[in-house]
């Protein structure tokens, strides 16, 4: 009588348990994998439409600069396609030049002295206990005034006859100064201005950060005998600075934008002292309706600020 042969396992178990056992259904891994993508492609449904909207109204206006940067795009409404014209017209526009050495000479002034006025203030209140919050509102209310209003407080404080700083210095026995009205003294004094009505915002950022580090380190300097000035030196300077770095790159970027304050108090002068490379986008685009040779200023600002923020970016990466 013959024996039947053995029926061979297979591989990896016993016959009936493998992964295609039991009607070929898909282990529990797989079937979550699949959940979850099923799940991220409603999401991603739901989420296109408000996606798309943001790229047309983030993405869409900058091209639409590109293109017109390209043209001679005037209020008429023809135009004609010139290629790089605009930007060559830039290179041998003196008033170009003149334009972005007021703007850089604006910003070396405007963004060390906001940048100290936030960090003072922001370090006397990190010491104050009784009404910090009261005191944090009073110095960040410049900051929501409408810088037309804060333009125009400021145009009094430094008219020449009748102004508040003139005022005092008449008690002084010293004689007017035209603060608005000299070449000299026009930047420093918008720049004043400027770093009066937005100081607040940098304020509270170095206040929080200010706050984030821990007293320990603080209280052992403390220990070793280091004064209130070496301790602020030696140990919250250096643990501070990722976020003075930020202040300082928005406050740069703020300070390339600068028009409203220079409109209002000066108009440009005297002899375009404050003449800004937006006000000369401004001129271009509404004054002389000129759009093709405003976008590309504006795409050169934009070039100079997509700069100082590569620059942040690559620093805050080295720095985590």
């Amino acid at each position: 009588m013959s024996s039947a042969a053995p029926v061979a396992s297979p591989p990896g178990g016993t016959a009936g348990t493998g992964p295609a056992a039991a009607g070929g259904t898909s282990p529990p891994g797989g079937r979550r994998r699949a959940r979850r993508r099923r799940q991220a492609r409603v999401g991603l449904l739901f989420a296109a439409p408000m996606l798309l909207l943001f790229a047309v109204f983030r993405f869409g206006p900058v091209l639409g600069a590109v293109l017109l940067s390209l043209t001679d795009y005037r209020l008429s409404g023809e135009w004609t396609f010139i290629g790089f014209e605009n930007y060559t017209r830039l290179g041998g526009d003196d008033l170009f030049w003149d334009s972005l050495r007021v703007t850089l000479l604006y910003v070396v002034i405007f963004v060390p002295l906001t940048v100290l006025m936030s960090l003072a203030t922001a370090a006397m209140l990190h010491q104050v206990v009784w009404r910090r919050g009261l005191f944090r509102g009073i110095f960040f209310l410049p900051y929501v005034t409408s810088i037309v209003l804060a333009a125009v407080i400021w145009k009094w404080i430094y008219d020449a006859e009748d102004g508040l700083v003139n005022g005092l210095l008449g008690l002084a026995s010293l004689g007017p100064v035209d603060f608005l009205g000299r070449g000299e003294l026009v930047l420093p004094s918008i720049a004043l201005t400027s770093a009066w009505k937005g100081f607040g915002y940098s304020m509270l950022i170095l206040l929080a950060g200010l706050q984030a580090i821990p007293r320990s380190y603080t209280e052992a300097a403390m220990i070793d005998g280091a004064g209130p000035w070496q301790r602020f030196r030696h140990v919250t300077l250096p643990l501070l600075r990722p976020v003075l770095f930020f202040v300082m790159v928005i406050e740069t970027i703020t300070a390339f934008q600068v028009f409203d304050a220079m409109y209002v108090m000066t108009g440009g002068g005297p002899v375009r002292s404050s003449f800004s490379l937006v006000y000369m986008l401004y001129d271009s685009g509404f004054k002389f309706f000129d759009f093709g040779y405003a976008s590309a200023i504006g795409l050169v600002i934009f070039v100079f600020v997509l700069g100082v923020s590569l620059v942040q970016r690559r620093f805050l990466g080295r720095e985590d």
